[in-house]
């Protein structure tokens, strides 16, 4: 079943969560439909809920949200995320009928072929691996340059939820998957890296990040020779490419 896009409805918006459009997707997953999002968050900072372990974090909440830069909980685990300007989200959430053990490798490349897919046309070449040093590191970064000096260019997440009984087979193994990529386009790493460094060390935590560590989509066709259009161009030119790659790879079963 093809991916249909849907609308955004509270992300960009200043104060508002930009992950509650998220949990919309899972709702019409649920209705048994492939549907995706493209969206951009405002100037933020999205952690797992196993930081709610930092004695500090309501405080550092509150201080980094008087500073125009509020801190969301998500659903999913890892790390610490950046968000704003510069970096595209791309969004997926469709039924399957195995459980998490049996796909979530599979959903992870699913999604890591999408973005590559996307970026491979725009001569941006990629696949992926760990980045160590880079923000919320995982085995399905995705990457650009010679693996042993890799740059993270995007970061994926999963999160599983039963499928309700109405969606259920006989063996009892329904449930929807919400894919989440976050894609660096015109982000400057040195800024994003110092506000996630300034909120770790705000909760006490000893987790640091690299910038050297991540690449921009702008960085890499500039050491590609490829001269970038200007922002707005080229989070066109990216959107049109993800959403045209998306179109390219089916989910997994």
């Amino acid at each position: 079943m093809p991916f249909g896009f849907v609308e955004i409805i509270a992300a960009g918006h200043a104060g508002s969560d930009p992950l509650q459009d998220e949990l919309a997707l899972l709702e019409l997953a649920a209705q048994g439909r492939h549907v995706a999002q493209l969206w951009e968050a405002p100037l933020s900072l999205v952690v797992p809920r196993t930081y709610l372990r930092h004695a500090a974090l309501e405080t550092a909440r509150a201080d980094f949200a008087r500073q125009g830069c509020p801190v969301f909980l998500r659903m999913s685990g890892g790390g610490l995320v950046p968000q704003g300007p510069g970096i595209l989200n791309l969004s997926l959430a469709y039924p399957v009928g195995q459980p998490p053990g049996a796909l979530s490798d599979a959903v992870y490349l699913h999604l890591c072929a999408v973005i590559a897919g996307a970026l491979c046309p725009l001569g941006i070449e990629t696949h992926w691996q760990a980045v160590a040093g880079s923000f919320c590191d995982g085995r399905y970064n995705l990457a650009w340059g010679p693996p042993e000096a890799a740059r993270k260019i995007a970061g994926t997440a999963q999160y599983w939820r039963r499928a309700p009984a109405a969606m259920q087979a006989a063996d009892g193994q329904r449930h929807l998957v919400l894919a989440h990529a976050v894609l660096l386009v015109n982000a400057d790493p040195q800024l994003i890296n110092a506000r996630a460094n300034a909120f770790e060390a705000a909760i006490g935590s000893e987790r640091r990040y690299d910038a050297s560590k991540v690449v921009s989509v702008r960085e890499a066709l500039l050491a590609c020779g490829r001269a970038a259009p200007d922002d707005a161009a080229l989070m066109a030119e990216v959107s049109d490419a993800l959403r045209w790659s998306l179109g390219q790879h089916p989910a997994p079963a």
